[in-house]
């Protein structure tokens, strides 16, 4: 492909921004609104006008999207450095329809295995199991931590569900130190029974189950999420616990599979379908809606107006759902993971920038931190706000419905404050220029179908910004070097001169 800066409307957007980045948002707001599927989508105060949203409509078709959606959706192999697909969205294809990868329809592999974990979740649940504790880490960690603890509310609260992702023996310690052996059941998700964190991890479970309970009931208590079942079976879990993922769907995508199977345990069979569903429904959106109506569509070209043309170098992702404090967490790593490119897929360093830090909090705990460097700061921030018509908790009691009313009221505040500011001349200190870009996303109610609505959403959105930047969303080869030199300095470290290895030496 002809280099992005070369394109004819990468050029137009060029010269459109000069004109654009003088003007304020109070002066060229409107409404600009999509309602989908019960999200209310909103993003009229943004430092766009007609002509920007016509200039990158006619980008989105200079790089082809329509087809790269085709291609993925179809199991095309997209992710062309590992010639794999990426196939996420097959895992909640609730229409099962065929989805053919190498001549063989893949849904009929996720369904036999969805059946499988439905009906293991459903013997933990009804068992003498009290504590599912899950080792892994990224993608096999930072997902199901956040399914599950944005829908503690859906969850059997007589299970305690944890995660340990981190070698650190604190993390181990800390998860396990006050549960019972007899009553605990681990789930080792690693995709090639090879991460040398979640292996580190998983000996450690087997070693402190053994030491309490003996080495034949440790089998009935190790469960492997991986593609890779030789290593698992050698390690001593049994072939029938052992649950496979497939090298089509990368490790931060695959929530939907697999590695949900604590999530699955902990909230249920059908609250889990209805994560599926909330996800499937949004592929479908993507999928058929036009420009204008694609919210997904519309998020990526805002990323990339202010990544690319107003030189923002983070974005913040703020849900006013105390349930969500993991969200950022993990919209970072699939975003940064994805988008942290500097080399196109043809092999040519990229001239422009790609994947911008995200970060974020949820709210109303960010307002009494870093909302200050938002509002008043040096930097642009372009912000997500997340918010629910709804509160998650209270059953319709005043008390709940007056605290969520006060945290929507705040979450409106903010969005109006950064739009528009308030002019204090006498108080430079009180002055506050506004013109700082937001979306807002709104949904009914915190419930597994709007969270997998709201994950879908974001994933496609990465995908879209990854065709307009030219770049592999789906491989992750910068986390390796790192890896290899760990391996390498290990021995030196045992040895304990940590000051010789800090230095210049290489």
């Amino acid at each position: 492909m002809i280099g992005l800066t070369k394109l004819l409307p990468w050029k137009a957007l060029k010269k459109h921004h000069a004109a654009v980045s003088k003007l304020h948002i109070k002066d060229i707001i409107k409404k600009r609104s999509v309602e989908f599927d019960g999200i209310y989508f909103d993003y009229s105060r943004h430092r766009v006008t007609d002509e920007t949203l016509d200039l990158f409509r006619g980008l989105l078709e200079e790089v082809r999207l329509k087809t790269h959606i085709d291609a993925m959706f179809s199991g095309e192999k997209i992710n062309t450095t590992e010639d794999r697909p990426a196939l996420h969205s097959a895992l909640r294809n609730r229409s099962s329809r065929p989805i053919m990868v190498d001549g063989k329809n893949v849904m009929e592999d996720i369904n036999v295995v969805l059946a499988r974990m439905r009906a293991f979740a459903g013997s933990v649940r009804e068992g003498k199991i009290k504590n599912i504790v899950s080792i892994g880490i990224g993608g096999s960690a930072l997902g199901p931590a956040m399914a599950y603890e944005a829908l503690k509310g859906y969850s059997d609260r007589k299970l305690t569900v944890r995660f340990i992702g981190n070698i650190d023996p604190a993390d181990f310690y800390e998860n396990t130190r006050d549960l019972d052996p007899a009553e605990t059941l681990f789930t080792i998700a690693s995709k090639t029974f090879t991460t040398d964190e979640t292996l580190t991890n998983a000996k450690r479970a087997k070693d402190w189950m053994t030491g309490e309970l003996g080495e034949t009931s440790v089998s009935e208590r190790l469960v492997a999420l991986s593609a890779n079942e030789k290593e698992a079976v050698k390690f001593g879990i049994k072939p029938e616990l052992i649950f496979p993922l497939w090298d089509w769907v990368g490790g931060r995508y695959s929530l939907m599979g697999a590695i949900g199977l604590p999530v699955m345990i902990a909230i249920g069979w059908e609250n889990f379908k209805a994560i599926l569903e909330g996800a499937h429904s949004v592929d479908n959106h993507f999928y058929q809606a036009k420009f204008s109506e694609n919210i997904p569509m519309i998020m990526a070209v805002l990323d990339v107006w202010y990544n690319n043309f107003f030189g923002a170098e983070t974005h913040a992702i703020l849900p006013y759902s105390a349930y969500l404090h993991r969200l950022p967490a993990y919209l970072q790593q699939a975003d940064m993971e994805s988008s942290g490119k500097s080399v196109d897929k043809d092999g040519s360093v990229v001239n422009y920038s790609t994947g911008p830090i995200i970060w974020g909090e949820p709210g109303t705990n960010g307002q009494h931190s870093f909302y200050q460097l938002l509002h008043q700061g040096t930097r642009l921030v372009p912000v997500d706000f997340i918010g629910f018509r709804e509160p998650s908790v209270g059953d319709g009691a005043q008390w709940a419905r007056s605290h969520h009313q006060k945290l929507l009221a705040n979450m409106i505040a903010q969005s109006r404050a950064l739009a528009f500011g308030r002019e204090n001349a006498k108080e430079p200190h009180r002055n506050f220029p506004g013109n700082r870009p937001s979306t807002t996303i709104l949904l009914p109610k915190l419930t597994p179908y709007t969270l997998g609505q709201l994950i879908a959403l974001y994933e496609h959105k990465i995908f879209a910004q990854g065709i307009i930047w030219n770049i592999d969303s789906f491989d992750q080869w910068g986390v390796e070097l790192g890896k290899d030199l760990a391996k390498e300095l290990l021995p030196a470290v045992k040895e304990g001169d940590l000051v010789a290895l800090l230095g210049t030496s290489r």
